[in-house]
């Protein structure tokens, strides 16, 4: 099959990447990197969390962060919701778009919110209602789409049908992800296959992680597939919780130039992403996780 000829890239990185640091981050660190962001031409950006600061402390001050950056027109502003206090709050604060969440493995679901798969959607329901109600955008997101950490294998099917019981809600767009980063791009274009009978693929996103390094590859496998959004995160900000020391989400700049050296058309300026990297990692004290971003960086120096 021909590659797409333009692909959407969601930068994942102000709210997967960064929920998991330990030290607290100011809110104007946080709304430096959106605005950077957003300047370098994403057209969506996952900015914001709106669970319990006791779960998730890093995403306590979300609601200042989306009060206070500088708003690009047409740039979708997305925040994670994990129940209707949850989405009351992303509403208040202006989200474009609400991300809702499930999970492909009855074991992770199990272990995680302690019910079962059919019951976590169930309870966005609520949520659903509301967000169409208000004109939102309505994002699902399934984790453990190629693989557990409890259980291991995930069936395709099993993910074909969290797809559509998260289309029966409905989702306007659809996430499948490699939570742990075990997946292969041959099992990507089994995944992508089967999910793609219940909603339309140009509404599936690919979201990878790159702990075992085959981020970029399964990306390549999804783009044959005809997968033609995707998500990432600058710098490759936010480690893999499952694997000690992995490495995440794949990093945004490692995507940009694989994607670019493709003649594929994403509407981003790469330098300018390259720039937010060095930023966030620069004030975390610590390399950015993104070969690419690294080697511009490091050519710009000499």
């Amino acid at each position: 099959m021909n590659l797409p000829l333009a692909v959407k890239i969601v930068e994942v990185g102000p709210r997967d990447g960064l929920q998991n640091e330990k030290e607290t981050i100011p809110a104007e660190i946080k709304v430096e990197l959106v605005n950077r962001l957003s300047a370098a031409g994403f057209a969506n950006i996952e900015a914001a969390s709106f669970v319990s600061p006791k779960w998730v402390p890093q995403m306590a001050t979300s609601s200042e962060v989306m009060h206070s950056i500088t708003r690009r027109p047409g740039v979708i502003y997305s925040a994670l919701v994990p129940n209707m206090k949850g989405f009351e709050a992303a509403l208040a604060a202006d989200a474009n778009e609400v991300v809702i969440f499930g999970s492909a493995s009855e074991a992770f679901s199990q272990k995680n919110i302690n019910c079962s798969i059919a019951e976590s959607v169930e309870r966005f329901r609520e949520v659903a209602v509301a967000a169409k109600q208000h004109g939102l955008r309505l994002r699902g997101s399934i984790s453990c789409s190629f693989g557990c950490p409890y259980q291991g294998e995930v069936a395709p099917e099993a993910v074909a049908d969290v797809v559509k019981r998260m289309r029966e809600l409905g989702c306007d767009e659809i996430d499948i992800a490699d939570t742990i980063g075990v997946g292969t791009a041959g099992q990507v274009k089994q995944v992508f296959a089967s999910v793609e009978r219940e909603f339309p693929l140009a509404q599936l996103a690919g979201h990878f992680h790159d702990t075992y390094g085959q981020a970029l590859a399964n990306i390549y496998a999804a783009l044959q597939a005809g997968v033609r959004i995707f998500h990432s995160s600058v710098a490759g900000l936010g480690g893999c919780p499952y694997a000690k020391g992995a490495t995440g989400n794949v990093s945004t700049e490692d995507v940009l130039y694989l994607l670019h050296g493709l003649g594929i058309k994403t509407g981003i300026d790469l330098d300018a992403v390259v720039d937010a990297g060095q930023f966030i990692s620069h004030y975390l004290g610590r390399k950015a996780v993104s070969r690419a971003g690294n080697a511009i960086a490091a050519r710009r120096s000499n």
